[in-house]
C-alpha cells in the first residue's frame, strides 16, 4: 500500500481508482417483470401490459427496484468469476464486507419488456480504513445502459473490502 492509503499494484484491478468494467447484461422479459412486481412493487404499469399501455409509460416496464436488484445479481456473479480466476492463479482473494449504503440512486429512463440492460461499475476511490486494519473503503459509481446506449440507472456506493497483505 502506498503512503496515501491507496492500493498498490498487488491489489485487484477493481480496487484501483479509475477502473471501469462491464459486470453483466440482462434482458427483462415480460413475465419476469410481472412476477417481480407481484412480489415487490405491485403497480399497474408493472403488472399488466394492458394497464401499462394506458399509463404514462405506454408499455410494460420493470420496477426501478427490479432494475437495481438485477445490478446486485450481476455484481455478485461478476465478483464470483473474478474470485475464481484469482484463486486459480494463486492470487490473494479480497473479502467483501458490509456496505454502509448508497447515494444518488436515479432511474433515468424506464426499462421496458424486451430491453437488454448492460451494467457497469467504476471505482472512484479505495483507501485504507482508519479504524479497521486490513480493510479498505471502496467508493464506486454504477450505471446501467439500455440497448440504445441510454442511461437507465445510476447510483454511488461504498463497501468495505478486506484484502490480505
Amino acid at each position: 500500500m502506498s503512503g496515501h492509503g491507496t492500493p498498490s499494484g498487488h491489489m485487484p484491478d477493481f480496487m484501483q481508482p479509475g477502473w471501469e468494467g462491464e459486470i453483466g447484461r440482462h434482458t427483462f422479459a415480460a413475465d419476469e417483470i410481472i412476477a417481480f412486481a407481484r412480489k415487490f412493487d405491485p403497480q399497474p404499469f408493472h403488472l399488466s401490459e394492458a394497464a401499462a399501455r394506458e399509463s404514462l409509460f405506454g408499455a410494460l416496464c420493470a420496477s426501478g427496484w427490479h432494475t437495481a436488484a438485477m445490478w446486485m445479481r450481476k455484481h455478485r456473479d461478476f465478483s464470483a468469476i473474478r474470485v475464481a480466476a484469482r484463486r486459480a492463479a494463486g492470487l490473494a482473494i479480497p473479502e467483501y464486507g458490509p456496505s454502509p449504503g448508497f447515494r444518488n440512486l436515479a432511474w433515468l429512463k424506464p426499462v421496458f419488456a424486451g430491453d437488454t440492460i448492460t451494467y457497469f461499475n467504476t471505482t472512484r476511490q479505495c483507501r485504507a480504513s482508519a479504524s479497521r486494519p486490513g480493510w479498505h473503503v471502496l467508493t464506486a459509481g454504477h450505471r446501467a445502459l439500455n440497448q440504445h446506449g441510454e442511461t437507465v440507472l445510476t447510483f454511488d456506493s461504498v463497501v468495505l473490502i478486506r484484502y490480505p497483505a
